[in-house]
């Protein structure tokens, strides 16, 4: 009996372990990353420039989002990285955590002012800190939130346009999958961008089928 629960509580101390996966980088932009075949790797509590962001140094721009893309491909393209997933992110892109010859990319990108630490996700908090205080990267130059960014860029588009009959805008936010009907509160605001994975329905019942919920009162 003793033998039991010894194994048992040596169980329960052991930790969870994350699936691995080992492969070549091919950057896309400074906070995601192919690895492998093609398997597309959202590098975990870090937020990057997009592509076409700009930021200011005095009175010239500066392609920002590009700046960022090409100094993570200088320090990892064709390199061989080993990344721990640890989940799915809203556009089925692995989370993840990984490391080129023993140094950990998401810290790295970070701490070098290339990338910030996610708004929901204080881990590299620290590194974004010190960062900016030595002025970093981009952190020499005046720059918005990617977040705010690329909320100001969708609030600008107009939505994609929707087949006959089917109204009800189901969105992709950081809350999720969420759908509005027409009378919503935020369904006049909300733009759909088909490209991104959002969608129209038709009905509501589509709409969770599909795995979207609706808005919370």
């Amino acid at each position: 009996m003793l033998r039991v629960w010894t194994l048992l509580l040596c169980l329960l101390a052991a930790p969870v372990s994350a699936d691995i996966l080992t492969g070549s980088v091919r950057v896309i932009d400074a906070d995601t990353i192919d690895i492998g075949a093609d398997r597309t790797m959202r590098l975990k509590g870090i937020d990057a420039a997009e592509d076409g962001q700009d930021c200011a140094d005095g009175a010239r721009l500066l392609p920002c989002g590009r700046m960022a893309t090409e100094a993570a491909r200088a320090l990892y393209e064709g390199r061989t990285a080993r990344c721990a997933i640890h989940g799915i992110d809203r556009f089925d892109r692995a989370l993840a955590v990984c490391e080129v010859a023993g140094r950990e990319m998401n810290a790295e990108l970070v701490a070098r002012g290339l990338a910030r630490a996610y708004r929901r996700d204080p881990t590299y908090l620290p590194y974004q800190q010190a960062a900016q205080r030595a002025g970093h990267g981009l952190w020499a130059y005046e720059m918005q939130n990617p977040a705010a960014w690329r909320a100001a860029r969708r609030a600008a588009q107009p939505s994609d346009p929707a087949p006959e009959g089917c109204r009800i805008k189901g969105n992709v936010s950081a809350s999720g999958r969420i759908y509005h009907k027409p009378g919503d509160s935020s369904y006049a605001a909300t733009r759909i961008d088909t490209g991104a994975g959002e969608r129209w329905f038709c009905t509501e019942a589509e709409a969770r089928r599909a795995g979207w919920r609706p808005p919370r009162r």
